[in-house]
């Protein structure tokens, strides 16, 4: 449960049941001033169980005890209000807090998934399914925001923010330039792809993600320390996977953008995915929703660089292959 990676840096293994993750990798930083514990888990008691034994045992104060959140999705903010106290401080984002804070921000996404071709009768099944809404915090805590650059001393550890949006469009990771480590949330991981979604016609996340993805390449890292599964030792390496990865994600959806004009829901419904079902229509309707969103996300980037357009139905969204396109 509990892993010393460097002395008083900490890897707790947050379980997230009935996930593919399998659990969270949260970091907990021990100091003799102020202790702080990077992303927590959701909101839920397997969690908060978990959570509490690891900081017993490394023998955390609570009330010196600051929280970094890389980003808004609730399986890393969702427990930081039943960990914070009083004295607590929680470091944040400025875009993800301000999605967090609209209130019909679900009804909303709701909304654009129906018209991407989502099914209407799915759409209540999949935010009652949904992790993020199912185990999100219980309320919206103060936070101090910090930004691309802003620096967080914790112990014999000196962070500095990089912002990587593309996961969300504020998230941030924490980098530490002399012990060349990088923690790193949801931006990098080690064996699996993380999910890019789409829910604004607003935002091209999927340019944003790559952009960020070359941000990182670039810093000098001896291991990265990721939200889920392994560690990365050649972050270099694995950045060249995913961005060959999404790649053939946007030639796979021209390729099916080949048979004719399909809405978003559609589209990911052809699509390649890594989850054993014989169908589409077996795919558990939260499966059915990330690859939606993912999917949305790469046909705004095709949009964007003019290889397929748009055609606004009644009710729906659908997109054809632009063959006038360089």
């Amino acid at each position: 449960m509990i892993e010393e990676i460097l002395p008083d840096l900490f890897r707790i293994k947050i379980p997230l049941p009935n996930s593919p993750l399998k659990f969270l990798n949260s970091y907990a930083i021990r100091s003799s001033k102020r202790n702080l514990i990077v992303d927590t888990g959701l909101n839920r008691k397997e969690c908060l169980k978990v959570m509490l034994a690891a900081l017993r045992e490394l023998g955390l104060d609570m009330g010196q005890t600051d929280f970094f959140i890389t980003h808004l999705h609730a399986d890393h903010f969702g427990l930081v209000t039943r960990l914070a106290t009083n004295t607590s401080r929680i470091f944040f984002n400025k875009p993800d807090k301000e999605i967090l804070e609209v209130s019909d921000g679900w009804k909303y996404i709701l909304d654009y998934a129906g018209g991407h071709g989502f099914p209407e009768d799915e759409l209540k099944k999949a935010l009652e399914s949904h992790p993020g809404y199912r185990y999100r915090s219980d309320w919206i805590p103060d936070m101090i925001i910090l930004k691309d650059g802003d620096e967080i001393e914790a112990g014999r550890f000196l962070f500095r923010c990089v912002h990587t949006p593309g996961h969300t469009k504020g998230h941030t990771c924490l980098y530490e330039s002399e012990k060349k480590i990088l923690l790193a949330g949801d931006h990098v991981l080690a064996d699996i792809t993380p999910n890019i979604q789409c829910w604004s016609d607003q935002d091209n996340p999927l340019k944003s993600y790559l952009s960020s993805l070359d941000k990182i390449y670039e810093l000098d890292l001896a291991l990265v320390l990721p939200g889920h599964r392994g560690f990365i030792e050649n972050h270099k390496e694995r950045i060249e996977e995913l961005k060959v990865h999404h790649y053939q994600r946007i030639n796979e959806i021209l390729d099916i953008l080949d048979r004719g004009p399909m809405n978003a829901y559609q589209i990911a419904s052809e699509m390649e995915w890594d989850i054993v079902c014989d169908s589409w229509d077996q795919f558990p309707t939260a499966q059915k929703w990330f690859a939606t969103g993912e999917a949305i996300a790469h046909i705004r980037y095709l949009e964007d660089e003019g290889k397929i357009i748009r055609k606004t139905l009644e009710k729906t969204v659908t997109f054809s292959r632009n063959f006038g396109s360089v």
